[in-house]
């Protein structure tokens, strides 16, 4: 793996994207443990300030698509992640509004920087859904994201969709639930996890640690 230059975290400005879905405080709290200078905002100019962005979500894609619509984000969002080419990371559902769409709910676009798809879990005698847990991870490939983890490691995760990834380049890591899924997921400068690392202790602290200090 290409060496990275680990940078300062202090250096770093962290927006924790408010769109009124999503453990904020939480996520927020774990972040400023690297270090990072972090904010929760939902206010455009919050991402004009912000060196890296989290976009965190716990609920439904067509609900979120929505809440984001209403308070104007998704433009600056747009700006910030494709035209500005920063980092971005999202967790659980915010991993999966990175992609296409998702037929939860009712089929919803969502912000297409991910050449993916949302597919649902299904339920079966022998699998619940949705899926609540700690999971071990499969690592796909080598990257700064991934950084220091080791093959195996447990997260936790809380999901009843999965994302389907047109590109198998894109897909940093797999997990299993009845059959394998994609956990972590990096394109370019967009990057999402869908297990939750503000709930899975060292690996997770870890995780966003690497975001903070080594992802450009």
């Amino acid at each position: 793996m290409t060496a990275v230059q680990v940078r300062d975290p202090s250096a770093v400005r962290v927006v924790v994207v408010d769109y009124g879905m999503g453990n904020l405080r939480s996520v927020a709290k774990i972040v400023s443990r690297t270090g990072a200078d972090v904010r929760v905002g939902s206010e455009a100019d919050n991402l004009d300030w912000a060196t890296h962005v989290i976009l965190p979500g716990v609920g439904a894609f067509h609900d979120a698509m929505q809440e984001l619509g209403k308070r104007n984000l998704i433009e600056p969002l747009n700006r910030y992640a494709k035209d500005k080419g920063k980092p971005i990371l999202g967790i659980c559902l915010g991993m999966e509004l990175l992609c296409k769409s998702s037929p939860e709910v009712k089929m919803t676009d969502g912000l297409a920087w991910i050449p993916a798809t949302m597919v649902p879990f299904r339920k079966s005698a022998k699998l619940r859904v949705p899926h609540i847990g700690w999971n071990q991870l499969d690592m796909a490939r080598p990257d700064p994201l991934m950084a220091g983890l080791d093959q195996g490691s447990f997260f936790y995760f809380v999901h009843s969709y999965y994302m389907a990834c047109e590109n198998p380049a894109d897909v940093l890591a797999r997990s299993s639930y009845g059959s394998e899924f994609v956990a972590v997921v990096r394109h370019e400068n967009v990057m999402g996890t869908q297990f939750h690392p503000e709930k899975s202790q060292a690996n997770g602290f870890r995780l966003l640690l690497n975001f903070v200090t080594e992802v450009s």
